[in-house]
């Protein structure tokens, strides 16, 4: 077998690797605290997010993939060493890959895209050197590391404090303020994720609307499913009635439903950030081993993202249960009203960074929201300790995969020589 064709089987297996990776660790981000509060089961957690985050991945996926794949490295300066890139590409997959398979096993949520992104650093700076980064772009994404988790932690802060426990279960009728915010949230939901999806989506799929074709669309979308919602809710509450000392149970029952629904919403935007993880190298490292030319932009095909997708259900469905325990039950208590505040805020703010392109850590962000909706009842509601191990992880992440992927770069480098 030459050279090029074991790279390419390698390269597709790491890139499997790297996407079941993601399931086992990061989909935890969205059913964790679904799980937690006893929204849902881990089984049917698991059902669900098969299905959102391949729809994620596969039809909104196409921005960050294409900003991992070709904006962290300058193209230009691998011109002349086209295998070189390849064989990077395909060593930064392997690199991440085994880290993050580590700290899965030990039960840590580390994020996805600091691995990768400091695999792609790590094999560039042993190739051509640290001039060859494009050190602007990675300050505009290590930038939106730091303001998306505070943006998510203020948003889960915000709707759950000011929201839900103002309005809701500190009024004089928790019932009647439930029936009228909680088909406000499936509707807003609903309209944005219709909005992410329709405005511009796969050109492929003629889901690629303008601005004034997809906010009516959206808007509507959400109005509709709102107003279904409410109305359904009033005729189950006159038709049924609810005890006065069972309201608050009412009300956490509802909002329990309203967490599954967020949490297939966080999930479809894990999926169309995340999953570029994995396809964006991959598709560089074949594209490039194919054509032993170095793609100044990498173009990935509904194919890839596909494959990524099933890599990211598959792994959720055999190995995402232990990192789904430690965010869903032991940072803070969590109950469906808390689960609902946090899975809203994480969700809103992954999605719109990624119809920006930017790769940004949803383990991050999720775990923000978390610590935001338990600020809301106080730091005593936070378990610091277990906090602290989650940002020792997320600190050695980037330094682990850059030199993961500078051994892995180098050995694999020799099956060429």
């Amino acid at each position: 077998m030459d050279p090029v064709t074991l790279l390419l089987i390698i390269a597709i297996v790491g890139g499997f690797y790297m996407a079941w990776n993601i399931g086992a660790n990061d989909v935890a981000n969205a059913f964790a605290t679904s799980v937690g509060s006893g929204a849902v089961t881990i089984r049917l957690a698991i059902l669900l997010a098969a299905v959102c985050e391949f729809a994620g991945a596969f039809l909104v996926g196409e921005p960050v993939a294409k900003t991992i794949s070709s904006e962290i490295v300058t193209p230009a300066v691998f011109e002349t060493r086209a295998m070189d890139f390849g064989i990077g590409m395909v060593g930064a997959l392997l690199a991440a890959s085994v880290w993050l398979n580590i700290a899965t096993f030990l039960g840590q949520p580390v994020s996805t895209t600091h691995a990768i992104i400091g695999a792609v650093i790590g094999f560039a700076v042993v190739a051509c050197g640290p001039t060859c980064i494009r050190w602007g772009e990675m300050v505009r994404i290590g930038a939106s590391w730091v303001v998306s988790p505070i943006v998510g932690g203020l948003l889960a802060y915000i709707i759950y404090r000011f929201g839900v426990r103002r309005y809701v279960l500190e009024s004089r009728h928790p019932v009647f303020m439930a029936i009228a915010s909680v088909p406000l949230g499936l509707g807003a939901l609903v309209g944005i994720v219709v909005f992410s999806i329709t405005y511009k989506g796969l050109p492929g799929l003629r889901l690629n609307f303008p601005l004034h074709w997809a906010a009516p669309l959206s808007i509507l979308a959400g109005l509709a499913v709102g107003a279904a919602l409410w109305i359904g809710l009033r005729k189950k509450m006159w038709r049924h009635g609810i005890p006065r000392d069972q309201r608050y149970e009412f009300v956490e029952r509802w909002f329990g439903h309203m967490q599954v629904a967020t949490a297939c919403y966080m999930s479809f935007a894990h999926g169309a950030n995340d999953c570029a993880n994995a396809i964006g190298p991959l598709g560089a490292a074949i594209t490039t081993l194919r054509t032993q030319a170095v793609p100044h932009e990498v173009g990935i095909s509904p194919l890839l993202l596909a494959f990524g997708g099933v890599g990211i259900v598959v792994g959720l469905a055999t190995y995402g249960y232990k990192v789904i325990r430690t965010i869903g039950r032991q940072i803070t208590e969590v109950t469906p009203t808390r689960g609902f505040s946090a899975e809203f805020g994480t969700a809103t703010s992954v999605l719109v960074f990624s119809k920006l392109g930017m790769p940004i850590s949803t383990t991050f962000v999720i775990v923000g929201a978390v610590i935001g909706v338990g600020l809301a009842r106080g730091f005593a509601a936070l378990d610091l300790g277990v906090i602290r191990k989650i940002f020792t992880s997320w600190v050695v992440t980037i330094p682990i995969a850059a030199v993961l992927s500078a051994v892995f770069f180098l050995a694999l480098r020799s099956l060429t020589l």
